[in-house]
Parts: structure tokens; sequence; C-alpha cells
């Protein structure tokens, strides 16, 4: 029970830090198998096993491989590990699927059987939200209904007007090292418009907008130009930020920010293949 818990504590820890990875859980056995029902194992993105056991290399060419697709594609699968004479007698090949179950085939003497979940565990898509204005704290608000992991960046004496957030920054230094989809929103109307808005265009983002008008993002876009910020980063600069529903309160603005980043998320799924993002 104490490994068990130990690594359902690592799953939430990594969950936490943004990393995707799979947990792989041996759901069935059958015959000699170095691993029993309920063995968890941890695999990393980079095919490494971070932690716990699912059985020897009997069974660990084929998890590796699955898990490596599955955080690829974001979908769980179930892989059986059999004999070669068992593969023959389903009618089925190793690396062939059917019914939703992926076959291998176990070259160990041991002749047993391992059927393993392969579950992939992927980052929430984070909102990045630079100031504190009425707007910023209507999809402060909004966004975790939604499944996205909220961050706020402002001015310590202006963190007090967020109810919650999963990361709060002082001042407008976004994480660089953030491995999550950000989708960043500049919405400091007039206090310290320029400073965030470099902030949020000097990392790597699915989605960077501004809250306010074309020609303001225009006029601060020609400042940061002439103070060295690259024109491809510029050119990646969304103003006015959100689709146009007509919004005229904070609330509708940010109703309206909230439909255009979803819009974006989903659109990016499709074109992927179904991967969350």
């Amino acid at each position: 029970m104490e490994h068990k818990t130990d690594i359902l504590k690592q799953v939430a820890d990594l969950r936490n830090a943004g990393e995707a990875f799979v947990l792989a859980t041996v759901v069935r056995t059958v015959a000699a198998t170095a691993a029993k029902a309920g063995a968890k194992a941890i695999i990393r993105a980079d095919g490494t096993i971070h932690s716990g056991w699912i059985g020897g290399g009997c069974a660990r060419g084929a998890v590796l491989r699955a898990a490596r697709d599955a955080i690829e594609d974001g979908q769980s699968r179930l892989v059986s590990v059999q004999p070669e004479d068992m593969l023959a007698e389903l009618g089925v090949s190793a690396g062939s699927e059917r019914e939703g179950v992926q076959f291998a085939r176990n070259m160990c003497p041991s002749k047993g059987t391992m059927d393993i979940f392969i579950e992939p565990m992927l980052p929430s898509p984070a909102i990045v939200i630079l100031g504190s204005s009425p707007v910023a704290v209507a999809l402060a608000d909004a966004a975790p209904h939604f499944g996205f992991h909220l961050t706020v960046c402002a001015p310590a004496e202006e963190q007090g007007v967020f109810a919650n957030a999963d990361t709060r920054i002082e001042g407008f230094m976004v994480d660089a090292q953030e491995t999550r989809d950000k989708y960043i929103v500049v919405s400091t109307q007039g206090r310290g418009d320029e400073a965030a808005l470099r902030a949020a265009l000097s990392v790597p983002s699915a989605h960077v907008t501004f809250v306010g008008s074309k020609a303001k993002a225009a006029t601060i876009a020609a400042k940061l130009r002439d103070n060295g910020v690259e024109e491809h980063r510029l050119a990646a600069l969304k103003a006015p930020a959100g689709l146009d529903i007509g919004a005229i309160t904070p609330e509708e603005i940010a109703l309206s920010i909230l439909a255009e980043i979803v819009q974006l998320r989903r659109r990016s799924q499709r074109q992927s293949g179904g991967k969350p993002k």
C-alpha cells in the first residue's frame, strides 16, 4: 500500500509541475509473470521509467512504445503481451490491434500474459493573465471552470483582486520554462502596458493577445520594435483580444477572450488528430 501511495503522490506532483507522462497499470495476468495485477509505473515523455515497476524486459519494450504513442496522440490504450502461440490462437500478430487492444509478443520463457492499461497524463493548457484590470479579474474567475491552469502576473499590491490562481507571479516575468501550452492575455489597460507586452512576447506561447484597441496595440508595438523586439514576435500579437461578439462589460469581454482561446485550442486539437491541447 505504501508503494502505491508513493506512485500516486508522484503522479500528483508531476501533474502539478505540468509534465506530460504515462501511468501504466497491469490490469490482468495469466500464468507466470513477474508483475501482478495492480502493479504501476510512471513513464516520462522521453521513454524512461520514472518510478514503479511493471515487470522485466518481456513487456517493457511494448509498454514503452505504447507510452510514447499515448503521449503523442493523447489516447489511452490497452496492451496485451502474450506468447506467440496464444497470439496465433487469437488470429492476431504482434503489433496488430483489435477491438481497442494492441497486441505484443512475449519472448520470455515464462510464456505468461500481461494486459497493461496505458493512461496518458497530459498537462492542462494554461491561461496566463498579465495585469489586474476588471477584464483580467473576470477572465481569471472564469478560466478554471474550463479546465485551464491559471497563472496571474501582477504587482504584489494588486494580487489581492484575484480570488484564485494556480500560480502567482509578482510583476510581469512570465515563466519561460513552463512547458504547458500557454494562452497569454495582456490586460493591464494603462498600467504597465509596454512592460507586460514585452514580457508576453518574450516566451513561447500558443496565443498572445492584448486587451485594448488595435491602434493602441500598434503604438506600443512600435515602441517595442524600436527597442529591439523582433518582428516575428510582434507579428504574433492579436489585438484587440477576443471574438467580436459586441462585448461591452468586463465580463462580456472576458467571455469573448475565453471563447477565442477555446476556439483556437479545439481547432489545434482537431488538426493534430485528437491530441488535447
